[in-house]
């Protein structure tokens, strides 16, 4: 493995970033990532070319700093067109509220209490819905691992780097899907 990007080695079976994310995605997440992929394919990618044109135009192509940029950019709209595109297939759009609201599953709202009386109010979202602004955070989390399944009032415990962590589901709450 010798190259100019190389990074160091990591044992795939301790990477975490090897583990296998979860394919479940809210509605509105789904629709979201259908709004990016379609502006990148109809907006952004048109332009860049044009752009790349552009500086192609004017000449010399190995020393056009304006070609070199763009043709990178385009490089970069076009990988993640087809992440996206991969990506919204393998996905699973969860569009209804469980069998048991009464229980924290995908897509719950979430107020916890901790050892402090510091209240936490969570999102348990999909990999690609994750947004530490709105506190969403992903089912694959230790966090929402802990969660899932638990009833009101129940205790879930979490290993933090600080140690351990105990917080108390003071609330669950669903949002309908179809509304």
């Amino acid at each position: 493995m010798k190259g100019r990007h190389m990074t160091r080695w990591r044992d795939p079976a301790k990477d975490p970033r090897q583990e296998p994310k979860s394919n479940l995605i809210t509605a509105e997440g789904a629709e979201r990532l259908r709004g990016i992929l379609d502006h990148l394919a109809r907006v952004k990618r048109p332009a860049i070319s044009a752009k790349v044109g552009e500086a192609a135009a004017q000449g010399d192509r190995s020393e056009n700093a304006d070609y070199t940029y763009n043709k990178k950019e385009l490089g970069r709209v076009i990988a993640r067109i087809g992440y996206l595109t991969r990506r919204l297939d393998e996905l699973q759009v969860v569009d209804r509220l469980p069998a048991d609201t009464g229980r924290v599953y995908f897509g719950a709202y979430v107020t916890l209490e901790d050892e402090h009386g510091e209240a936490l109010f969570i999102r348990i979202v999909g990999h690609d819905e994750t947004d530490t602004t709105k506190h969403w955070v992903s089912v694959d989390t230790p966090l929402a691992k802990a969660l899932l399944g638990k009833p009101l009032d129940d205790e879930a415990t979490v290993a933090a780097p600080g140690g351990e962590t105990t917080y108390v589901i003071t609330a669950i709450a669903y949002r309908d899907p179809t509304a």
